[in-house]
């Protein structure tokens, strides 16, 4: 139990790096399906950050706005997530990398697994966090230095190291309903971060 609360505490910080400021994510002059992407990757974000600040304790835990969230992203997911990236489209402003397409049974199987998780969240919102009122504030305390320097080894869990990646395969939705909330957000959110670091260009 201790080490999904610290996973869960790191996985949180992680999630700030996800979502963008709405300025940045305005996408100034991107058209066609390189827009209909980046609009979507915007309200996966969005619906990232109120996550965020319901599984920190920020906002009051409320089941049916984790499921409102967790359903927008799961809208954006799996096939919905590839289907927006035909091959070669890296038209400015897209930050996309062209990985993706030389590796796409990875980025696809990433999609799938957003897929899954969000699902799995969906269904686990009605159990609450694992510690109750007071994991918020638990894990807002530990989501200082000591959690920003275990980002780089721990972050990318469902990431880059494809055995971790292959074995993310075998949770179905079922299995995570039966999972505290938060523990399903920090799976997801690792997903959504290994596929940033790999698949998306740094802005200049």
């Amino acid at each position: 139990m201790k080490k999904l609360f610290v996973t869960a505490a790191v996985a949180l910080s992680v999630s700030a790096s996800i979502v963008l400021p709405v300025s940045v994510l305005a996408h100034g002059g991107a058209t066609g399906e390189i827009k209909e992407r980046m609009d979507a990757m915007s309200s996966m974000g969005k619906a990232v950050k109120v996550l965020k600040d319901i599984m920190q304790g920020k906002t009051d835990y409320d089941a049916d706005a984790v499921r409102k969230e967790a359903a927008i992203i799961k809208s954006h997911a799996g096939d919905a997530l590839t289907e927006g990236f035909p091959e070669g489209s890296l038209k400015m402003p897209s930050e996309a990398k062209a990985e993706i397409w030389t590796d796409w049974e990875k980025f696809s199987k990433l999609a799938s697994q957003l897929e899954t998780f969000a699902t799995g969240l969906e269904a686990a919102a009605d159990n609450g966090l694992m510690m109750g009122k007071n994991a918020g504030s638990g894990m807002g305390a530990m989501m200082g230095k000591g959690a920003g320097s275990m980002m780089g080894k721990q972050a990318p869990m469902m990431g880059s190291g494809m055995g971790t990646a292959n074995a993310a395969d075998h949770i179905t939705p079922e299995r995570l309903a039966q999972m505290p909330a938060e523990g399903v957000f920090t799976m997801m959110v690792q997903v959504c971060s290994a596929c940033h670091t790999d698949y998306r260009a740094e802005k200049k």
